[in-house]
């Protein structure tokens, strides 16, 4: 038992991870402490073996170092198994059997940030758990045993699992852009054992991320994507985000596949083989998605945004298939259930290669609607959730048909708008869609409305300019 305890920044507490900024809110002390308390508590269990990895991240080799060392005071054998993407190492613990998993990773933040996803007894350890996590490390109450610290490799067993999916002998013309993160050396791998012709560009990883920003959901960071895909005229192009959980889709045209499309596309050929399944789409996701899903057969459940209650509801309700707007794709039928974006990447190539209609075909075959993208309106951290519950007071005082999900989602004569509190990043989400343009101006001018009567200058929110 150690005399003290530790106090984290309580900034970096977040609903399903823990993520900050390295040197001001985040520090090596902080990974010691994770390791030592997570450590504690995995030794509490039946098993002993821990598996860690870090993402590209210039201070992630750092804080892993004292993560590990945290871990192995607590007598695990911790198994490192060095850089990957987070899929990766979600796929180790899974393959291994471990009692802990946690991955070093910034995902698409900034690259000044950096923190940690963790996997415990093989379930998301958020929410509440990260609360405990706090007044664990605050008490001190570690354990002392002797553990060892071992290297492992991985990653060929990862490529094998995601290729044994690949089930066509067809092969597509495909671009690839990991975005210079942790995916680089798996994207190589794949394009290198897939059939068919492969373009990949950013496969160097740099944690500075000199191409673009890793974050697949903003259509600026996919424009060398789509300029490859159309120069060489590719068949598709896959992006993902800097720790390999996140996708981002270019079709053969050239436009992009929002993430509930993408969802669309997948859930046509899932629920072929299991009908009535449910399907788990996010807050932000498009009312047309959950018609689809009830067309193809399918039972759509509404969740609220994050990966580690996704991935806790899929268990619950026994679904094959769930995913974000923000391009965290969820894979249960055949595969683990976790955010994977390299195992979406080889399902929806394989599902294109092996079918009769391009991607663009697809995607246009889907209900149209109109709608915004998601709008990041940044406002203070102690303020993003009392907006929030401004917002919703206000709406209930009007009488207004709202889901409180997640934040407020409220229904309009002829669509809908979202605001809810990021849980990564000081910032509200804003996402608005209508029946027609006429429609959304009305309803993007409904969403300022609110953002004023809270203090918020919609003026200076870009994705706003509707409203004028």
């Amino acid at each position: 038992m150690h005399p003290k305890g530790h106090r984290f920044d309580p900034t970096i507490l977040r609903e399903y991870d823990i993520r900050g900024i390295v040197g001001r809110t985040l520090t090596l002390s902080d990974a010691l402490a994770i390791g030592r308390t997570m450590g504690t508590v995995a030794a509490a269990g039946s098993g002993r073996v821990a598996v860690v990895g870090y993402d590209g991240r210039m201070s992630s080799p750092e804080i892993e170092k004292e993560l590990c060392r945290g871990l192995g005071d607590c007598g695990l054998y911790v198994l490192r198994i060095g850089m990957v993407p987070t899929p990766c190492l979600y796929f180790a613990a899974k393959a291994l059997g471990a009692s802990l998993g946690i991955m070093v990773t910034g995902s698409h933040n900034p690259p000044e940030y950096n923190g940690f996803k963790i996997m415990l007894n093989g379930m998301p350890f958020y929410g509440e758990d990260i609360q405990r996590l706090k007044d664990l490390a605050a008490r001190g109450v570690w354990v002392h045993r002797t553990g060892g610290v071992v290297e492992a490799d991985s990653m060929k067993a990862y490529l094998r699992r995601l290729l044994r999916d690949y089930r066509t002998k067809r092969g597509l013309r495909v671009g690839w852009d990991p975005g210079n993160g942790a995916a680089g050396p798996a994207t190589l791998g794949l394009a290198r054992a897939l059939p068919g012709e492969h373009y990949v560009i950013n496969e160097i990883v740099d944690g500075t991320f000199p191409a673009h920003h890793p974050d697949p959901t903003v259509p600026e960071n996919l424009e060398q994507l789509r300029t490859l895909v159309l120069e060489h005229r590719l068949d598709l192009g896959v992006a993902f985000d800097g720790d390999g959980d996140r996708i981002g889709v270019i079709d053969d045209k050239g436009e992009i596949v929002w993430g509930d499309q993408l969802l669309a596309i997948l859930a046509a050929e899932v629920l072929k083989t299991m009908p009535g399944s449910a399907v788990l789409a996010d807050v932000k996701a498009s009312d047309t998605l959950f018609d689809e899903i009830e067309r193809l057969g399918g039972q759509p459940v509404m969740c609220p945004t994050g990966h580690s209650i996704i991935k806790s509801k899929m268990m619950e309700l026994n679904s094959p298939l769930a995913g974000e707007m923000s391009g965290h794709i969820f894979m249960a039928d055949r595969y683990f259930g976790y955010d994977d974006a390299l195992y979406a990447a080889i399902r929806l190539i394989n599902l294109v290669a092996s079918g009769r209609k391009k991607l663009s075909e697809l995607r246009e075959a889907l209900p149209e609607a109109v709608n915004t993208p998601e709008i990041r309106i940044d406002v203070p951290e102690e303020r993003k959730f009392a907006i929030v519950e401004e917002v919703r007071n206000r709406l209930k005082a009007e009488g207004a048909e709202v889901n409180i999900v997640d934040g407020a989602r409220v229904k309009e004569e002829d669509g809908w708008w979202l605001l809810r509190a990021s849980n990564t990043q000081p910032a509200l989400v804003a996402r608005c869609e209508a029946s027609d343009d006429e429609a959304l101006k009305r309803i993007v001018a409904r969403l300022a409305e609110e953002l004023k009567a809270s203090g918020i200058d919609p003026s200076t929110v870009p994705g706003l300019t509707l409203a004028g």
